[in-house]
């Protein structure tokens, strides 16, 4: 089977909707609520149609499609700034140090505070492949095709990225860290609140999340040993996101404490190797593997092939990726080494 990568349409709701039921709970970028979905994928066909090279707020969301049967089993979305209609929350882990001179005793306490430092970030997230195509590489491009968007539309993106990796869910369904810091003042669940955020937004977390800094040793032991740790499925796109240069810097989401990894946009791996060239031939080349892609916003499309970069600034590009692509001889591709 082949798959690629395109660019979302509004046909595509009911795939999005049965995959969005296989979630778990936790992925508040793909709710399991067609309305929801629907105006998110209303609100991305504004941004492909949207020809303006300019940072604005918009949200882009690429599909995975199977090319023989056309059935999408996987999607991603780029927000290009973070923070814009409702405010950008999050927790920073940090310390307070005080000394008693009395005592002769220094005491470091761990706090969460409340804060919007990541507004106006872009962001890569509702990253979700479904269950039964969890091999042959496709979480991978899944995930970093997003970065040969950005680095074809690099005006859209902000200079700072972030990504948010899904937190500790128990078996329940809920979340320690939500049940120890925020559910006690919301009088709500885990996945009544995070359901909540994904249809309304997060504007009732600013109407009701205490503004002072939580003491972490305050917390119970289920809270604690939680913080900035994310979900075992999320492990491996913890790892991918530390090999294109994401870091965790100490803030966690305010719902389930997962990790925020943050870069700076051109430092990421693939957005600074995302090589442009045209193509020279289309052949059965034993060169390089990458994910290539090509086509401008609505048009993007991307998938796994063989690349042979040439001196002179052009590809040679085997027949099965040009194929996907729907490319020849002529046409323009960026590419980066799988």
């Amino acid at each position: 089977m082949t798959f690629r990568m395109r660019a979302s349409r509004a046909s595509d709701l009911e795939h999005l909707y049965e995959m969005a039921k296989l979630t778990g709970g936790g992925f508040t970028n793909l709710p399991a609520d067609r309305d929801a979905l629907a105006k998110k994928l209303e609100v991305s066909a504004m941004a492909f149609a949207n020809t303006n090279e300019e940072l604005t707020n918009e949200i882009f969301v690429l599909v995975l499609e199977n090319v023989e049967t056309g059935v999408v089993r996987g999607t991603c979305q780029l927000m290009t700034m973070v923070g814009q209609q409702w405010p950008f929350y999050s927790y920073r882990l940090n310390t307070l140090t005080q000394y008693s001179q009395e005592l002769d005793r220094t005491v470091r306490a761990e706090l969460l505070s409340l804060t919007t430092d990541l507004e106006g970030s872009s962001e890569v997230g509702g990253l979700f492949l479904h269950p039964n195509e969890r091999a042959g590489g496709l979480g991978l491009l899944l995930a970093r095709s997003r970065y040969l968007f950005i680095a074809m539309h690099r005006k859209r993106f902000a200079d700072r990225i972030l990504a948010e990796l899904r937190g500790i869910i128990d078996e329940r369904g809920g979340s320690p860290f939500w049940d120890g810091v925020a559910g006690r003042f919301f009088g709500m669940g885990f996945q009544e609140a995070d359901y909540f955020n994904a249809i309304n937004g997060n504007q009732f977390i600013a109407d009701l999340m205490p503004k002072h800094p939580v003491y972490v040793a305050m917390l119970d032991d289920e809270a604690k040993k939680v913080i900035g740790l994310p979900h075992p499925t999320g492990r491996a796109a913890m790892r991918m996101l530390e090999k294109e240069g994401f870091g965790y810097e100490g803030y966690v989401d305010i719902f389930d404490g997962g990790p925020s990894m943050i870069a700076k946009t051109d430092k990421v791996q693939s957005v600074a190797d995302a090589a442009v060239a045209q193509i020279k031939g289309i052949e059965n080349t034993e060169g390089e593997q990458a994910i290539i892609a090509t086509g401008s916003l609505a048009d993007f499309r991307a998938c796994y092939g063989a690349r042979d970069l040439s001196e002179d600034g052009s590809v040679a590009i085997d027949s099965l990726a040009a194929d996907s692509l729907d490319v020849s001889a002529g046409d323009t591709v960026w590419s980066v080494s799988r």
